[in-house]
């Protein structure tokens, strides 16, 4: 259950800060996204690129 409790986190986080659409993301694919966000990168690419 903390794991679930913990990916919806992320989710919520990756969400505020613009990334959208992220359910199918996994946890490693959210924290990269929200790195490269974190670093100017603009949300959909940020997505996009770790997506793959």
């Amino acid at each position: 259950m903390a794991d679930r409790s913990r990916l919806h986190d992320l989710r919520q986080q990756a969400h505020d800060k613009g990334i959208q659409g992220n359910s199918k993301m996994t946890e490693g694919q959210l924290r990269q996204a929200m790195k490269k966000v974190d670093k100017g990168a603009s949300p959909q690419a940020a997505k996009r690129e770790a997506r793959g």
